[in-house]
């Protein structure tokens, strides 16, 4: 094979996630657990989506639908999978996919899907120098002062590969190796499936591993090469809930960081504040202890978020302050807004600029307009709600008729008195009043002053 025929071949991802992982002690599968708001194979499929694959390929065995659902909400068609049906080890795990890869004349880069952390620069690094030396085989390895649990790299006297030994098949010589195997790999595609075929289960475990492949290619005299990485925490695996904690408390402090030092925000107390490492936070904004801003939200400048604040894939614009113990939930909130405290934001709610939602405030699938106001106790649920316009305290649009959904609509500078019951669908008009306790069933023309159960026009304010 020449360095040519190498370079021009197409690239393939291939995903291990078929395990269970039982030092989990879950009954979850192991790369369906959470980190930073998403799955760990979400991680890794992500990063292997950013080097423009022909395919992703994903090993599946524990709860196959549910990780093909992950891996499909996060890549969509770019995929596609091989089951594993019983757990046989590594090499049993790569032979699964065989159908789908032996025939493809491609480089096929090798990931676990529970190493999360993997950036995408390292692989494309391992991949330029497996083509650039026309090796039959890669290694991503890594020195750790304590390699213990892991399958050392075994070099010759010259320093070139010779062999990987598992931790339970290795010597108390071999024991002492520092550089170890990190499970990420490239192949060329035939020449990994021919010595697969050459693959026993001699050792301890009765497996298939894959890492016999690599000293079967060596002895064969195809070339293997090591490229030893300088971060461990970048390709280790999560195996235990101990591990995710670590993982999840590291991504935190980098988010956190890199927001202090690069854009301008203030932490008040960096170690009781969550933030996702996707989140997009502006200049000048304050960051009260025990927020949470979770996946892909976008806060503005000059904001203040109090504590005890959610906010999760929402938007925010500059100058908007978030009160004590609000929730935001897919929702938009323009510049120069105030929410809170104790306010509920959901379903694409959104506050135009200036507009105002206070104490025990729900704002479900609804925009007010700018200048609006909502200060007090009310639920608004399907409504739109006008320039200037302010809800009394209690007010409620009853938008549900026990089979649908139906619709409020408030126009601009109404006033809307206390305890009002809107049942929808209904439309107040501009400038009109109601009179506290109203229930409102029938639409209330403009400048209307209406009142009474149900509400009638009492008089008309012009």
């Amino acid at each position: 094979m020449t360095k040519n025929t190498a370079q021009a071949k197409p690239l393939n991802v291939l995903v291990m996630a078929a395990g269970l992982g039982t030092r989990m002690k879950s009954r979850r599968a192991k790369v369906l657990h959470e980190l930073a708001g998403r799955p760990l194979i979400a991680h890794v499929v992500r990063t292997a989506q950013s080097l423009d694959p022909r395919t992703i390929l994903v090993v599946v065995g524990h709860q196959a639908e549910e990780v093909e659902q992950a891996v499909l909400a996060e890549v969509g068609e770019l995929a596609s999978f091989a089951i594993q049906a019983q757990q046989r080890g590594t090499g049993d795990a790569v032979e699964s996919a065989r159908k789908q890869l032996e025939n493809s004349d491609s480089l096929i880069l090798l990931l676990s899907g529970d190493v999360p952390m993997i950036r995408a620069e390292t692989l494309r690094k391992l991949i330029e120098h497996h083509r650039a030396t026309g090796a039959a085989c890669t290694i991503l390895g890594v020195r750790l002062e304590n390699p213990t649990g892991y399958g050392r790299i075994i070099r010759d006297e010259q320093g070139r590969f010779e062999k990987i030994v598992e931790q339970k098949d290795a010597s108390e010589e071999e024991r002492l190796v520092r550089e170890i195997n990190s499970g990420i790999y490239c192949f060329e595609s035939k020449d990994l499936f021919e010595a697969l075929q050459r693959v026993e289960p001699k050792n301890q475990q009765g497996e298939y591993y894959l890492t016999d492949v690599a000293e079967i290619l060596n002895s064969g005299g195809q070339k293997v090469e090591v490229v030893t990485h300088t971060d461990p925490r970048e390709v280790s695996g999560i195996n235990t809930r101990a591990e995710l904690a670590e993982f999840e408390n590291l991504l935190r402090r980098n988010a956190i960081r890199r927001l202090m030092i690069e854009g301008g925000v203030t932490f008040i107390d960096p170690s009781h504040t969550y933030i996702s490492p996707e989140a997009e936070i502006g200049r000048d904004t304050v960051i009260y202890p025990d927020v949470a801003i979770e996946g892909k939200t976008v806060i503005g400048e000059s904001c203040v978020i109090r504590s005890g604040a959610r906010i999760t894939n929402s938007k925010l614009g500059d100058n908007v302050t978030i009160k004590d113990h609000s929730i935001i939930v897919d929702s938009e909130i323009a510049s120069n807004c105030s929410v809170g405290p104790f306010a509920h934001l959901r379903m694409n709610a959104a506050l135009e600029e200036k507009a105002t939602v206070g104490n025990f405030v729900e704002v479900k699938k609804s925009r007010l307009k700018r200048g609006a106001k909502a200060m007090h106790l009310t639920y608004l649920g399907d409504a739109t709600i006008g320039e200037r316009t302010n809800i009394g305290a209690g007010t409620v649009t009853c938008n549900y008729d026990g089979v649908r959904k139906h619709e409020t609509i408030i126009e601009d500078d109404v006033k809307i008195g206390s305890d009002t019951m809107l049942v929808a669908p209904v439309r107040v008009g501009s400038r009109s009043v109601t009179g506290a306790g109203s229930v409102v069933t029938k639409d209330v023309p403009p400048d209307s002053l209406v009142a009474g159960v149900p509400a009638e026009v009492k008089k008309k304010l012009k």
